[in-house]
């Protein structure tokens, strides 16, 4: 994806712009290599001045905000550091939780072990709050939303693999890195010869699906909604089709 990658504006005013980022593209500029492209510079070339408010992450998808004046950007930045904005995540899961909703409340820490990742604790950490509700429910799968309170690094991947949930497709919490047709067809899935089989989905199953938070300037209550995109809605049609319950 080049630095011209195409970006849907899903709002845009002089305090701030909102994006329906798309998945594979950083939010911010990598600390390692600032050349890879990200939402950030991209939008720097069509709107001048862009500051940070919260990032996704680079293989989720969905309500990504910026800042394009400093006093916005403090007002915004303020909010999310308070946890005040109401962040919305719909992710498809294996298996289904017992419960049709419910909470996870368990401390985050960096996993020694495994570097760039995270894992849950019951001493010190940062304390994370996640909520969820079953939305629809398949044969191995569900999808869910999931509402966090906080908003740490891999919250979601960590808390929901931890309780025997993890993301589709996730390469750092799951058993597998993407998500094929053949696995839920299984003897009625044909390929061509001399054929490979693509992915449905390669990528982590998880998209930003609404944002609400307080406008900088009025006051006012705002609410940004971004649609599934394609590979999300053709894994859930399949698995409606293939994978339904019976």
């Amino acid at each position: 994806m080049g630095n011209k990658a195409r970006i849907e504006i899903l709002h845009e005013e002089e305090a701030f712009v909102v994006i329906n980022k798309p998945a594979g593209l950083l939010s911010i500029p990598d600390r390692f290599d600032q050349g890879l492209p990200n939402a950030k510079h991209i939008l720097r070339e069509q709107y001048g001045e862009i500051l940070t408010v919260h990032r996704l992450d680079r293989d989720t998808s969905g309500v990504l905000c910026f800042a394009r004046m400093a006093e916005a950007h403090s007002h915004l930045s303020t909010q999310f550091a308070d946890h005040q904005p109401k962040k919305i995540y719909w992710a498809l899961v294996s298996g289904t939780p017992i419960l049709e909703e419910g909470s996870i409340d368990t401390a985050l820490t960096e996993d020694l072990r495994r570097p760039g990742r995270m894992t849950t604790t019951v001493k010190g950490g940062l304390n994370a709050l996640t909520h969820y509700r079953v939305i629809e429910k398949f044969a191995d799968y569900s999808l869910l939303e999931v509402q966090i309170e906080t908003g740490r690094t891999h919250q979601i991947r960590v808390h929901l693999q931890s309780i025997g949930h993890a993301l589709v497709a996730d390469p750092f919490y799951s058993r597998q890195s993407s998500f094929l047709l053949s696995s839920v067809k299984g003897r009625k899935y044909r390929l061509g010869k001399n054929k490979e089989e693509r992915p449905l989905l390669s990528r982590t199953a998880l998209h930003a699906h609404s944002l609400e938070f307080i406008h900088p300037v009025s006051g006012a209550t705002l609410q940004f909604e971004a649609e599934l995109p394609k590979d999300m809605r053709a894994t859930l049609q399949q698995l409606g089709k293939w994978n339904a319950l019976h």
